[in-house]
């Protein structure tokens, strides 16, 4: 929850500065149980940034026992827009970090792949997962115009993450079996999001 407040803090903080801000969720993150909230603020004529959080604290029962993908994920970004902010194309710089713990889930594969280490996509389908990631990468995406204060974006990111991570032999418990660290380079970010422009 502290990740939480100091994003409200620092919205609060630029919209009494009086510069334009925007809220946002990502709904392809809403439909996966991942609640989340980005804020973008005007940061220059053609430049806007974004903060990004999401938190699944979720776990749920299944035949094989627990299945879980907790994670929480913050992403800073720095975008460029083509025509004038908040309106059409825009190129963006990311950075991602969080903390995840998986366990029993089939996660869908994206175009990407995990390399030096565990491909964890698919360990956690049969292992639980503890793990850190730090990474970064650049995105492209459209924001469309609903409405005087509403608009809806879309965007992708490709990059890199490294991967801290401790594994275990199965969902709820057990000694950990080793500890490690893997890569991937991919798809970082994939986002429609509903924006409300203040």
């Amino acid at each position: 929850m502290k990740h939480l407040a100091t994003l409200i803090f620092a919205f609060m903080a630029v919209f009494c500065a009086g510069g334009q801000v925007a809220v946002k969720s990502n709904l392809l993150f809403d439909a996966m149980t991942t609640p989340n909230l980005g804020m973008e603020v005007s940061v220059g004529r053609k430049n806007t940034f974004q903060i990004f959080y999401g938190l699944n604290p979720w776990t749920f029962d299944s035949s094989k026992g627990e299945r879980k993908a907790k994670h929480w994920v913050a992403m800073p970004e720095l975008r460029w827009w083509t025509c004038s902010k908040f309106n059409g194309h825009f190129l963006g710089i990311h950075l991602m970090g969080g903390q995840f713990n998986a366990s029993n889930v089939d996660i869908p594969a994206l175009p990407g792949r995990f390399f030096a280490g565990d491909d964890i996509l698919k360990g956690v389908k049969d292992s639980r997962y503890q793990a850190w990631f730090a990474g970064g990468g650049f995105t492209y995406g459209y924001q469309w115009i609903l409405g005087r204060h509403w608009n809806i974006e879309a965007e992708i990111g490709v990059g890199y993450d490294h991967i801290w991570y401790d594994r275990y032999p199965c969902y709820k418990c057990g000694a950990k079996i080793d500890s490690g660290e893997s890569n991937y380079a991919g798809i970082t970010k994939l986002g429609v999001s509903l924006l409300y422009i203040f």
